[in-house]
């Protein structure tokens, strides 16, 4: 026994090093590691900074004789999470959660010691997804991750869930997809957990917005968290619904500083596939189908969903050259983007839901005996619409469809979307006059569109 201890003792180290001399395999490069290296960089920390009022005792003493403006006291709170580059010009995926409301927007890259200040490019709080930006010199590329498909999901699967927590640098805990058949969501309905992916890797504090991914070092699903009440249970964004939101927000219309173009393509490798053609838009005037390949856009050949989009809003005049193949034709066509407030509008609200609105200004507001300006007023009410039965002048609408469109251009768009027949959830006010008394009743119906 003695002897066979010196004989091991005595022997050489196996030599495992890729490229140390031998060309042998390191055998701790698997998989796992090689994902982490395609991926990591992609990944980013984010910071961001709200800038909330706050009431002070000597506020008024303070604006009287220091502030000449009038400004309260001001407070900053920073919160903390996680994103991943998706397209080399520094747009980034991550969480509505983590960036919503936030007035300024830091994020760490990779080593580099300073942060860039990054811009809100769109949100969904429905959806739970954000894009932002960097602020980066003009030429400077990042690595972007790669999309998975939309249903390449093997339950049981090596899935990793990465983050850069506090700005600490790259986190990384590998576990199974533990289950992939999630509930579909309805419309405006919250996504939640029974939406989501459910993986054993842990989600840790810092994550959230961070990637999921598989074993190719593709994304399949956005982190979103981690249940409390639970042992190793996290929970992420499909990749799928994740795309379908990304396809939404970030538009022509919603990055064009107002421009209606009425196309979306769908998210992937190119030649991109064009996914949806609206009624009466420029797109469809021009030619343009469900299904058609974007080959170039203005002579070019976009590299994903986001050259699309931008090439399109940086054609502020003149037409989009547009070159697209159908059932193995090319095509040439020319679009010309509109601006949104000459179609979106009052007029089509009513033309709709025999509703005319008003934005309520600070005077109609205390006119009417409204603490704020949020929501529309009804101004009239055509006696033959959808509405007549339950609307009256005054009465003050809310949110339509679960969602509380910024302006009355906002609130035609929606409508818009839905088709003739179709009813929509309108929450409202009613407001109703008893001699000098006025009552306030939260009400909602289910308005057929005209």
């Amino acid at each position: 026994m003695a002897a066979l201890l010196l004989g091991c003792a005595l022997m050489p180290p196996a030599r495992a090093a890729a490229g140390a001399g031998g060309g042998e395999t390191d055998v701790r490069r698997d998989a796992t590691v090689a994902a982490v290296e395609r991926v990591m960089p992609c990944v980013v920390n984010i910071a961001t900074e709200t800038v909330v009022s706050v009431r002070d005792p000597f506020e008024k003493f303070l604006q009287e004789y220091f502030d000449a403006y009038g400004r309260g006291a001001r407070n900053a709170q920073v919160s903390l999470g996680s994103g991943v580059i998706i397209d080399e010009a520094g747009y980034i995926l991550t969480n509505d959660h983590v960036v919503r409301r936030a007035t300024r927007i830091w994020v760490k890259v990779g080593t580099r010691e300073e942060p860039y200040e990054a811009k809100l490019i769109a949100g969904n709080a429905r959806s739970d997804v954000a894009l932002i930006q960097l602020k980066a010199p003009a030429g400077e590329r990042f690595t972007a991750v790669r999309f998975a498909k939309d249903d390449d999901l093997l339950l049981g699967e090596t899935v990793l869930a990465l983050g850069n927590p506090f700005g600490l640098g790259g986190s990384v805990s590998r576990g199974i997809l533990s289950s992939k058949n999630r509930v579909t969501p309805k419309d405006a309905e919250q996504l939640d957990w029974p939406n989501w992916l459910q993986t054993d890797a842990s989600i840790n504090p810092g994550n959230s917005g961070g990637p999921l991914v598989n074993l190719r070092g593709e994304l399949i699903g956005l982190n979103v968290a981690m249940l409390s009440q639970a042992q190793g249970i996290g929970f992420a964004i499909p990749i799928k619904l994740v795309s379908e939101a990304l396809a939404g927000i970030f538009t022509p219309e919603t990055a064009g500083q107002g421009l209606w173009f009425g196309a979306r393509v769908r998210i992937g490798p190119p030649p991109l596939t064009v996914g949806v053609v609206q009624q009466k838009s420029p797109a469809e005037r021009a030619g343009l189908r469900t299904g058609d390949q974007v080959l170039q856009v203005n002579g070019k050949e976009p590299r994903n969903f986001i050259d699309f989009t931008e090439a399109i809003i940086r054609q502020r005049k003149g037409d989009v050259r547009l070159t697209v193949e159908r059932q193995g034709k090319r095509l040439e066509l020319a679009v010309r983007p509109v601006p949104e407030s000459s179609v979106f509008n009052a007029d089509m609200i009513e033309e709709r839901t025999g509703l005319r609105l008003e934005a309520i200004t600070p005077e109609l507001a205390r006119s009417l005996g409204l603490t704020g300006t949020e929501g529309f007023v009804v101004a009239e009410v055509d006696r033959e619409g959808p509405g007549a039965s339950v609307f009256r002048p005054g009465y003050l609408i809310t949110a339509l469809d679960g969602q509380a469109p910024a302006d009355l251009t906002a609130a035609a768009k929606l409508l818009y979307a839905r088709q003739k027949g179709e009813k929509i959830r309108v929450d409202f006010v009613a407001q109703q006059r008893r001699g000098a008394f006025r009552t306030f009743q939260e009400r909602a119906v289910e308005l057929p569109l005209r």
